[in-house]
C-alpha cells in the first residue's frame, strides 16, 4: 500500500488523529512519523502498523527449520573460504524424505534449505557457475540436493524458503570471479541465455546492473522458476571478506522476487528480521511495530537490530517510519551450523529446544531451528531423538485446549484469529469459565494484528482459587501469541486482565489453556579446580516469572540423579548423586529420574585436576597477571594476556608429567573479546624446550561462545604445555581464557 500518497492527504491525517473508538480504523504496514509530532499521535499511529498477508502467514509458520549442508559438512568447517576443491563435497547417499518425515513430526511448517553459503557452492544444478554439485562426484555431478528437497516437502506438505548467501568467496578469490571485478552498471536482461539450458517460464526482465548483481539475479531467476513455490529468501549480513568496493542491488533482486514469488517474504530485509543472536535468545517484549530512521521499503541495507529494547514507546517517539517487521529467533539444535561428528559436536536436548519453541513462538517470533544433515544425507539420530520428542511435547500440550467448551465470549474461543473481543477502553478484562476444574500450567494469548495491530503493553491473568481470584502470571505486549508459562493451578475460571494498550483499545482474537507434563530436567556439571564434580538441574530461562517465584524450579519435581565416572551410559543402577565428589580425568555422565521417566544422558570430559598448575617459569608472566584464572574451575573469570604481549600465549607447569588426547577451552562471554579462533599447542618436559603438536581451529566463536574441545591426533606425554593463540575473533589484540581443561 502507498502510505506516501495516503498520509499526504490531510483529510487522512485529521481522521487519525480524531476517530470514534466505535469507527473503523485505518491500518497500513508502514506509516511515517511527520516533524514535530506528538507522542500521543506516534502512538495511536503504532496501533495501526500491521503485518502484511505474507508476513502473517510467516508468523503463523511458528517453527521452522534451517538446513545448512556444503563443503564444510566435510571439512568442518564453519566458514569455507571459497578456494575448496568441489570434490571435498563427497556425499554418497541422500534422504531429503528422511528430513521432511522429521520436521514435520517436530511440529514445522517450513524448511530453508542454504542453496549458496559463503563459499559459494551451488546445491542445485545452476546454469551460471561450475562451483557447485555438477562438479562433485554426488550423482556423477548431476545430482541437485534442492530439486530432491523440493520433492520431499510436497510429499510431506511443508513450504519451501531458500537462504542463497549475497557474499561469495568463490566469486572473490577466483581470477574470472565477478564480485567486486570493478564492471560497471549496465542495462542486462535477467535471464542470460544459455546454449541447452532453456527455461520453461518466458518472463524476462532488465536491469542496470554490475556483473555480480546480474549473476546473483540470474541465480535468483533459476531458484524462483525452477523449484518454486518459494514462501521466503533469507538473506543474511554476514561479509567474510569484501572485494572492489562490490555493492548489492537490492532493489532490483526485490522487484525480481515480488514478480516471481509474490507469497514469498524477505529475511535480512523489510520483511522479516534477526532476533540478534544465534542462542535462541529472546526479549521480554518483542514488539514487531519496529522504529526506523529511514524508509524500509526503499533501503537498501537494514542494520541488526540487537539491543534489548527495541521498540518501547521511548524508541516509537523518535523514530521517522514505523514499520511491521517480525522476527525469526535463529539457533542451531547442533554446536555450530554444519555437521562435524556425531561424537565431540553436542546436540541440544529436548529440553532446550522446547523451552526455546515455547519462548520464541510464545514470544511473537518465529523459531528458526539449524538441523544440518551428516556425510551420509540424513539427520543424524540423536538430533531426530530431539525433534520427535520436541514434536511430543508439542501436540502432548497445545494439541488440546482445555478451555474447549468454557463459557465466555465465541471469537476468544474459536480459531479464528480474525474474530476478536475489542475492549471498551485501553484496559479491561475478559472472564472465561469452564464447566468443571481442570489442571493447567501454560495460557496461550494472541491479539487480532491483521486488523488491530499489536496494542496490549501490559497484561496479568488470575485464576479463581479458593473463592477469589490470584494472579497465576503477568508479563508485557501480546502481539501475534503471547505464551505465558507458571506452576500447575486448579481451577475452573480465568480472568485475563489488560493493564495498559497504545491509545486504542485492543483487540484479543484468542485466548487457550494448555497443561505441559513435566518431564526430567537436564543436568549440568561444575567442576573445580580440585575436580570437586558438582551435579544439578539446568536452570531452564523462562521469560515471564508468577509471583517472584522460579517457575523452572516449580515444574521441576522431585527427582534423583544418576552418575558414572567410567564412560558407560549410567541407569537406575548406577550410584546417586547425593552431593559433590571428587573424580579423576575421564568421562563423566549422569541423568535424572523424576515420575518414572529417565531424562537426557549428560556428557562431559573431566580433564586433569588443575590443582598443581602453575605459570611456567619461562613465560616471562607475572601472578599478578592473575593468570590462575583460566584453570580455576570458574568459567565466569577469566585470564587476558598482560599488555603488549606478542604472539599470544598462556605456558603451564603441570606439576607432574601427563598422558594428554587433547583440551578444552572455554572463551569468557563478558564482552566477547579475545577469543580464540586459531592457535597452536606445543609441549616441553623442562618448559625450555618446547615441540608443536598440533594447530587447531574454533569457527564463530563470536556468536557462538561455547566449551570447544579439539583431540589430539596421537597422545602424548608432557609437563609444559604452552596454549598459543594464531588468531583472534573479530580482529581482537589479545588473548582471553575463561577455562583450560587438558584431558
Amino acid at each position: 500500500m502507498n502510505y506516501t500518497i495516503l498520509f499526504q492527504s490531510a483529510v487522512c491525517v485529521a481522521m487519525i488523529h480524531s476517530f470514534a473508538l466505535s469507527e473503523e480504523v485505518a491500518t497500513f504496514s508502514t506509516i511515517p512519523v511527520e516533524l514535530g509530532e506528538s507522542q500521543e499521535s506516534i502512538i495511536r499511529k503504532a496501533a495501526q502498523v500491521v503485518p502484511t498477508s505474507n508476513q502473517l502467514d510467516a508468523l503463523k509458520n511458528e517453527f521452522i527449520a534451517f538446513i545448512n549442508m556444503g563443503p564444510n559438512t566435510f571439512t568442518c568447517k564453519e566458514w569455507g573460504d571459497g578456494k575448496e576443491d568441489p570434490k571435498v563435497f563427497d556425499l554418497k547417499t541422500l534422504d531429503t524424505d528422511q528430513w521432511c518425515r522429521v520436521m514435520k513430526t517436530a511440529g514445522m511448517k517450513m524448511v530453508i534449505m542454504t542453496v549458496k553459503h559463503h563459499d559459494g557452492f551451488c546445491l542445485w544444478q545452476t546454469r551460471y557457475t561450475d562451483h557447485g554439485m555438477m562438479s562433485s562426484n554426488f550423482e556423477n555431478g548431476k545430482g541437485d540436493i534442492l530439486r530432491e528437497l523440493v520433492q520431499s516437502c510436497q510429499k510431506y506438505g511443508l513450504k519451501l524458503g531458500i537462504y542463497v548467501s549475497p557474499a561469495d568467496l568463490y566469486q572473490m578469490e577466483n581470477p574470472q570471479g565477478l564480485y567486486g571485478n570493478g564492471s560497471k552498471a549496465t542495462k542486462r536482461t535477467i535471464p542470460r541465455n544459455v546454449p541447452g539450458r532453456p527455461f520453461k517460464s518466458t518472463e524476462k526482465f532488465e536491469f542496470e546492473v554490475d556483473d555480480y548483481n546480474e549473476y546473483f539475479l540470474n541465480q535468483l531467476y533459476e531458484l524462483l522458476t525452477e523449484y518454486g513455490p518459494v514462501n521466503e529468501l533469507w538473506f543474511d549480513g554476514a561479509h567474510p571478506k569484501s572485494k572492489g568496493g562490490q555493492k548489492y542491488n537490492y532493489t532490483a533482486w526485490k522487484e525480481l522476487i515480488h514478480k516471481l514469488a509474490p507469497k514469498a517474504v524477505v529475511f535480512g530485509r523489510e520483511d522479516i528480521r534477526w532476533c540478534g543472536n544465534e542462542a535462541g535468545g529472546t526479549r521480554a517484549s518483542e514488539w514487531n511495530v519496529i522504529p526506523y530512521q529511514f524508509d524500509p521499503l526503499t533501503s537498501q541495507q537494514f542494520p541488526d537490530i540487537t539491543d534489548n529494547d527495541i521498540a518501547s514507546r521511548e524508541k516509537l517517539y523518535a523514530a521517522k517510519f514505523l514499520h511491521y517487521q517480525p522476527t525469526e529467533v535463529n539457533t542451531s539444535i547442533r554446536e555450530g551450523w554444519f555437521y562435524r561428528d556425531d561424537t565431540n559436536q553436542k546436540v541440544r536436548n529436548a529440553d532446550d529446544v522446547f523451552d526455546i519453541y515455547e519462548r520464541a513462538v510464545g514470544g511473537n517470533s518465529v523459531f528458526l531451528l539449524n538441523i544440518p544433515p551428516n556425510r551420509e544425507g540424513k539427520f543424524s539420530p540423536a538430533d531426530v531423538q530431539c525433534l520427535e520428542e520436541v514434536g511430543q511435547r508439542i501436540r502432548e500440550t497445545y494439541g488440546t485446549d482445555l478451555l474447549k467448551g468454557a463459557q465466555g465470549d465465541v471469537a476468544l474461543l474459536d480459531d479464528d484469529l480474525d474474530t476478536f473481543v475489542q475492549l471498551p477502553g485501553l484496559s479491561g478484562e475478559l472472564i472465561l469459565s469452564m464447566s468443571h476444574p481442570v489442571t493447567i500450567n501454560r495460557l496461550v494469548l494472541q491479539e487480532a494484528i491483521a486488523k488491530c495491530g499489536e496494542r496490549v503493553e501490559e497484561h496479568a491473568v488470575d485464576a479463581w482459587i479458593d473463592g477469589a481470584w490470584k494472579e497465576i502470571a503477568q508479563a508485557t505486549n501480546i502481539g501475534y501469541k503471547r505464551i505465558l508459562r507458571f506452576p500447575d493451578v486448579t481451577t475452573d475460571k480465568i480472568r485475563v486482565r489488560v493493564l495498559q494498550s497504545r491509545s486504542v483499545p485492543p483487540g484479543i482474537a484468542k485466548v487457550s489453556a494448555h497443561f505441559y507434563k513435566n518431564r526430567p530436567p537436564q543436568l549440568q556439571a561444575t567442576v573445580s579446580r580440585e575436580n570437586r564434580v558438582t551435579l544439578e538441574s539446568v536452570r531452564h530461562q523462562f521469560g515471564w516469572k508468577s509471583h517472584g517465584q522460579d517457575a523452572a524450579k516449580n515444574l521441576g519435581g522431585t527427582m534423583v540423579i544418576h552418575y558414572t565416572v567410567d564412560g558407560t551410559d549410567p541407569t537406575a543402577s548406577s550410584p546417586v548423586y547425593k552431593a559433590p565428589f571428587t573424580m579423576d580425568c575421564g568421562m563423566l555422565k549422569a541423568l535424572a529420574i523424576a515420575g518414572g521417566q529417565a531424562g537426557p544422558v549428560f556428557k562431559e570430559i573431566v580433564g586433569y585436576p588443575k590443582g598443581d598448575w602453575t605459570l611456567a617459569k619461562s613465560s616471562g608472566q607475572e601472578p599478578g597477571h592473575e593468570a590462575d584464572k583460566a584453570f580455576d574451575g570458574n568459567d565466569q573469570t577469566y585470564w587476558t594476556t598482560p599488555p603488549g604481549q606478542s604472539p599470544h600465549f598462556l605456558e603451564l607447569d603441570l606439576g607432574t608429567e601427563r598422558l594428554l588426547s587433547g583440551f578444552a577451552y572455554t572463551p569468557q562471554k563478558e564482552n566477547a573479546k579475545g577469543m580464540m579462533e586459531r592457535g597452536v599447542i606445543k609441549t616441553s618436559q623442562d618448559g625450555k624446550s618446547w615441540s608443536v603438536l598440533e594447530n587447531f581451529e574454533f569457527g564463530n566463536l563470536i556468536n557462538d561462545p561455547t566449551k570447544r574441545e579439539h583431540f589430539f591426533k596421537k597422545k602424548v606425554k608432557a609437563r609444559y604445555i604452552r596454549v598459543e593463540a594464531t588468531g583472534i575473533a573479530a580482529g581482537g589484540k589479545e588473548l582471553s581464557i575463561a577455562e583450560l581443561s587438558l584431558f
